[in-house]
């Protein structure tokens, strides 16, 4: 396969299309509760700092790999190894990430469809006056309904799948570009909404005085596992991204701008929800619930509780969207990597992303006792194995490839960083960013 022709515009094109793949669930929903079940700013310092040490270095890994080969990634994989003198099997990691992408992708849209329904109940106001209890049987009844489940699920596939035909400049780059400062705008709003309740004094207390008494090995482990997953790191998405990355742009400086703005969604998101919690005296450390139970029930209780809730869904929604789109993008890149046409590429991962989908679907439902592997239901298995265990494998052999298998001068010039910066870099990746993947891995399999 020859040099892809597609470029993202411009530095700051290709910047927002990158955090538009990063920020998604793992921000809003995950880090949370996340942050909620492991001590409040003793998680969030590990966090930011294995942010550091490990996101950023394999998220510069994994897009240098994409701009050194300027392929679709399992192209790029085996043009670089072919470079390298080296088994051209690397290339099925492209295939191994597409996977992995693939099953991420499935449940991501049940997920997301989630949040239309909340969306168009919490506008409808259908939330107010509603305790825990009739709340949370609400949403057992909406799970276990697997026509509005399809719906949802369809209905969310439709609008990602239609921006991914439309192509990288005129589907990809256009929506990032009116979405991600919408969605910044939108957790602002929030923020400032929260900073007018009795709970944002509490909340930020809690999310920046740290108690290191809440400091244990497993938050350790919690904080290393979502500093990796929330950069979107070892799908090899990343990597079609650096394919279409603009020419003489610093990769450092480019990825560090994207670890930033992600990790500030995240603390926006944090601020915005744990304000409302606290200031309805309401534990923190609800888990994965606290999303679609407790929040419903928090803002339902304040004035125009229904707007301010119907504006969080909203930016759940947008989101989810921005990311599944760039999620997408790698297996439609790979199959037109064959000689598919985009669209025939779209339609293709479109349908066994939504037959996988169903698969979710009806774990709620008909399939809900229909076990896979180790007791696990299919939506359990997705959500499960991709995350904890295939993404560090990608990631592991992502880092491997790109600091001790590219040859140093075809990884100097993508990385853009200077000789100084190349080497502080694969010092990084080689020594730190490489050992603590491992233990993500382990933790993932244990």
């Amino acid at each position: 396969m020859n040099e892809t022709l597609e470029r993202w515009s411009s530095r700051r094109a290709f910047i927002l299309a990158v955090t538009g793949a990063a920020v998604g669930l793992g921000n809003i929903w995950r880090f949370p509760y996340m942050t909620g079940e492991n001590g409040g700013a003793v998680f969030l310092l590990l966090y930011v700092a294995f942010v550091v040490l490990l996101g950023l270095p394999v998220m510069m890994a994994e897009i240098l790999i994409g701009r050194a080969g300027r392929r679709s990634p399992m192209h790029s994989l085996a043009h670089l190894a072919q470079q390298a003198k080296v088994t051209p099997h690397w290339r099925w990691l492209g295939a191994f990430g597409a996977l992995t992408v693939f099953l991420i992708l499935s449940f991501y849209s049940v997920v997301s469809g989630w949040s239309i329904e909340f969306l168009v109940e919490a506008v409808n106001g259908d939330f107010v006056g509603l305790g825990p209890a009739e709340i949370g049987a609400n949403f057992d009844a909406f799970l276990a309904d697997p026509l509005r489940m399809t719906f949802n699920h369809t209905l969310f596939m439709i609008l990602t799948m239609s921006v991914v035909a439309a192509g990288v400049a005129n589907g990809l780059e256009k929506l990032n570009n009116l979405m991600m400062p919408l969605l910044y705008v939108l957790l602002v709003v929030l923020v400032i909404h929260a900073a007018f309740t009795d709970g944002f004094a509490p909340a930020l207390t809690w999310l920046f005085r740290p108690d290191m008494s809440a400091l244990s090995v497993g938050v350790v482990i919690n904080a290393l596992g979502h500093a990796f997953f929330t950069l979107a790191v070892g799908a090899c998405a990343l990597m079609a991204y650096g394919a279409y990355m603009p020419d003489h742009q610093s990769l450092p400086r480019a990825a560090g701008a994207v670890a930033i703005l992600d990790v500030a969604v995240a603390l926006l998101a944090g601020i915005a929800i744990f304000s409302v919690v606290f200031a309805q005296g309401m534990d923190p450390g609800e888990g994965p619930g606290l999303m679609f139970v407790t929040l419903p029930i928090a803002f339902a209780e304040l004035p125009w509780g229904s707007l301010w809730l119907g504006l969080f869904f909203l930016l759940l929604l947008l989101a989810t969207w921005t990311s599944s789109i760039n999620l997408a993008e790698p297996m439609v890149a790979t199959l037109q990597g064959f000689g598919l046409r985009r669209s025939r590429a779209t339609a293709i991962v479109a349908l066994g992303v939504w037959l996988a989908g169903m698969l979710s679907v009806l774990s709620f439902s008909t399939m809900a006792e229909v076990h896979w592997l180790a007791g696990m239901n299919f939506f359990e298995l997705v959500t499960t194995v991709p995350t904890d265990v295939f993404l560090p494998i990608g990631g592991l052999l992502i880092a491997i490839f790109a600091a001790w298998v590219l040859p140093r001068d075809t990884a100097l010039r993508a990385l853009d960083a200077g000789p100084n910066g190349f080497r502080a870099w694969r010092a990084l990746v080689r020594f730190v960013s490489i050992p603590l993947t491992l233990i993500v891995l382990l933790s993932g399999l244990i």
